[in-house]
């Protein structure tokens, strides 16, 4: 069952690549559709192996958009993991709509926080919008995604029934 699950874990960090680089249009950085993978791993895997595929897709995607990956992009990514993990443990407990709406504002407001101190509030200000953009739609594509691949595996990942 081990092997099982990291097969999966690794679809989805691929998907999470290939979703790198689809392009969010943003004022400033990139946004793309990265999490998705994330979130659908969280919601079918459970909170722990939606953190891996996070924080290994924000890397890539940083990676595929030619950003040097400096000591902010592994905080950003921890941050990714972090809340695409309370995403997985909200979703799974049957609150979806509170898992959603902690995702988008966490990444939306919360994330880019530490870029005050090595940008300055007007970066933080022009890329809230373009993250808030970008985290609706990696949220609402996983909310139309999540429960349609749930019942085509249905009991075929028994492990799902994890956090």
């Amino acid at each position: 069952m081990k092997n099982r699950k990291r097969s999966w874990l690794a679809m989805f960090i691929a998907l999470s690549a290939a979703g790198a680089f689809i392009k969010i249009p943003a004022v400033i950085g990139s946004v793309a559709l990265d999490a998705l993978p994330a979130l659908v791993a969280a919601g079918l895997l459970g909170g722990p192996a939606g953190a891996v595929v996070g924080g290994i897709g924000h890397l890539l995607s940083a990676m595929a958009a030619g950003m040097p990956l400096g000591p902010f992009h592994f905080l950003v990514a921890g941050e990714m993991a972090l809340l695409v993990y309370l995403f997985g443990i909200l979703y799974k407990n049957g609150k979806r709509w509170p898992a959603g709406a902690l995702f988008i504002m966490g990444n939306s407001f919360a994330a880019p926080l530490p870029f005050i101190m090595l940008m300055g509030t007007s970066f933080y200000i022009a890329i809230v919008p373009s993250l808030f953009l970008g985290s609706i739609l990696n949220t609402a594509l996983a909310f139309v995604i999540l429960p349609r691949i749930a019942r085509v595996i249905g009991d075929s990942l028994p492990f799902s029934r994890q956090a």
